[in-house]
């Protein structure tokens, strides 16, 4: 393993949820300032591989390394998970504001309490991100009046005040309207343009295809195809990718072009 350009590596890793196991010998890299997609059916294991790589799943088995922490070493602490916490940011499905916070304290809270940062520093760093992702006049806002996009938008302004060097995104936009989709993946495609390293687990094919550089398809808990993009997606080698993108065409998407 290159210490210099992988960020995230893993080999042979494996968890399961008493008899039922959900990843089964997964192994693969993320290069520094990559952003890998991960597709395949509900089920197969893509938002499990996701929680690993912040250990809010501790794997069964293998090896797990994610900017330069073990997470599969057997004792591991609560300073480096501290750690690891600060370095690796993600963003879930639903948005997980809490709702007596305001916008403002949402984002200030993680750096103040765990980075110890003071309230200035934190309420101009939670502005400049506020700005990022063009939300700087919701600066003293509740979630409650909120739409889903803008509440999705803000989760991921709270993960980078935290100044990670990695974004985990767990279907970020499932949970969204349709029309509220483009302005949250936007921004993600933002970050992707300025180089942050990113996983994101995804339905949206498209937007696959337009922002990542490479694609990992699971099935049932099995790594089945990974590559370039553009080439997996367009020009699938596997039986079982075929069969995925092809309901997903029945649905009106094209990734062929």
């Amino acid at each position: 393993m290159d210490n210099s350009s992988v960020t995230i590596f893993f080999q042979n890793i494996e968890k399961s949820y008493g008899p039922l196991k959900v990843l089964k010998g997964i192994s693969g890299e993320i290069k520094r300032g990559e952003v890998v997609a991960v597709i395949g059916a509900s089920g197969c294991g893509k938002s499990t591989l996701l929680r690993c790589f912040n250990r809010l799943e501790a794997i069964d088995c293998g090896r797990l390394i994610v900017n330069g922490i073990d997470l599969s070493q057997p004792n591991f602490s609560d300073r480096q998970l501290r750690q690891l916490r600060t370095q690796v940011g993600m963003v879930f499905q639903q948005f997980n504001l809490f709702p007596h916070l305001s916008v403002l304290e949402n984002l200030t809270l993680a750096p103040r309490q765990v980075q110890g940062k003071s309230i200035q520093e934190s309420t101009k760093l939670a502005k400049f991100y506020l700005e990022k992702v063009g939300l700087f006049d919701k600066v003293s806002a509740y979630p409650e009046q909120l739409s889903g996009g803008q509440k999705q938008r803000v989760a991921i302004a709270r993960s980078l005040c935290m100044n990670p060097q990695v974004m985990l995104f767990d279907e970020p936009t499932s949970a969204l309207d349709p029309e509220l989709v483009g302005e949250v993946l936007q921004v993600i495609q933002q970050l992707a343009a300025e180089g942050m390293t990113m996983v994101v687990v995804t339905h949206e094919m498209q937007f696959a295809r337009e922002v990542a550089h490479r694609v990992m398809f699971l099935d049932k808990g099995v790594v089945v195809e990974q590559g370039l993009a553009c080439k997996v997606l367009s020009h699938p080698e596997s039986d079982r990718l075929r069969s995925f993108l092809s309901r997903l065409n029945g649905k009106g998407l094209d990734l062929t072009s």
